[in-house]
């Protein structure tokens, strides 16, 4: 190769590194919730919705779905980036696998049912196709997308119904933090408040005894978990004992020697907060793909 070709040939790699960039790979959104939107396609109140929705449906099946909508998947096709996105986020339970994502490329007009290994059986091929092209799609077409992922959602559901599953666990998850709040909520309150009553009869330690021991009762009742039980009973029991101990010992509590409280009147108080349905408390449960489910476009 002569010099002028070799120069011909490097001139011509440069022109082509600068005509065609690299293009990287989109990066896997993070996991905030069950409904996802990069688009800001769907509304508040539809996100809520959905959210809630398949949060009732895990609670009663076990089984889990998310929702993902992205601009583009490019330079991947859907299917290579949803693939990604199932491998990442790892929906469903470990070793049941019985996890489904529906993922929207909304510019490129694209999009796919994948499908956990434990549901193959049931959301198979042929199914998810039919949900994409009879369900989704002619929403979607029709300007529709926030219709066409909820009626698409609701089939899966459906489908998903009749697969026999194991069933969900009675105990509750410690990584869903919005569903314990309102337990903890309840235990400090009643820790401090109903606490006081048992505590002004049968004394500081025996009555914080009790009310721990009544708050661990009903936690174990209600939501059918021993251990959280435990743990929120021991909790109830420290709050009320140390909560005691302080009044007893601060300046002007008007606390008797007898253990009765006076009507003397405290300041301070709690105020309510706020709180976004699945923000920070959704995570898949480490459920497996292969590839399973089918892709359409619009």
């Amino acid at each position: 190769m002569t010099l002028s070709v070799r120069r011909a040939v490097f001139v011509a790699t440069l022109v082509l590194a600068f005509a065609l960039p690299a293009s990287a790979d989109v990066a896997i959104p993070e996991l905030t919730g069950r409904v996802v939107d990069q688009t800001g396609t769907l509304s508040i109140s539809n996100v809520a919705a959905l959210s809630q929705r398949l949060r009732d449906f895990e609670t009663r099946k076990g089984s889990q779905i998310a929702v993902l909508i992205v601009p583009t998947t490019q330079p991947e096709t859907i299917e290579q980036f949803s693939i990604r996105v199932a491998e990442a986020w790892k929906i469903g339970r470990k070793k049941v696998d019985d996890g489904a994502i529906l993922v929207v490329a909304k510019n490129d007009r694209h999009l796919r049912i994948e499908v956990g290994y434990g549901l193959e059986g049931a959301l198979t091929d042929v199914t998810s196709r039919r949900i994409i092209d009879e369900i989704i799609t002619p929403k979607f077409r029709a300007g529709d997308f926030g219709g066409g992922i909820s009626d698409g959602v609701d089939r899966m559901i459906r489908v998903i119904d009749g697969e026999p599953l194991p069933v969900p666990s009675p105990t509750v998850s410690f990584g869903h933090l919005d569903d314990l709040a309102p337990v903890f909520i309840v235990t400090l309150f009643a820790s401090i408040g109903v606490g006081g009553f048992f505590r002004a009869m049968l004394g500081r330690l025996l009555g914080s005894l009790v009310t721990g021991g009544i708050i661990a009762g009903l936690t174990w009742l209600i939501l059918g978990s021993f251990a959280l039980a435990i743990a929120v009973g021991v909790l109830g029991f420290v709050i009320g004992f140390v909560a005691d101990l302080f009044s007893a010992i601060a300046p002007g509590t008007g606390r008797s020697r007898g253990g009765s409280w006076s009507s003397g009147s405290s300041s301070g108080g709690w105020s309510s907060g706020s709180s976004s349905s699945d923000s920070g408390s959704f995570s898949g449960g480490g459920g497996s793909f292969g590839g399973g489910g089918a892709s359409g476009s619009w």
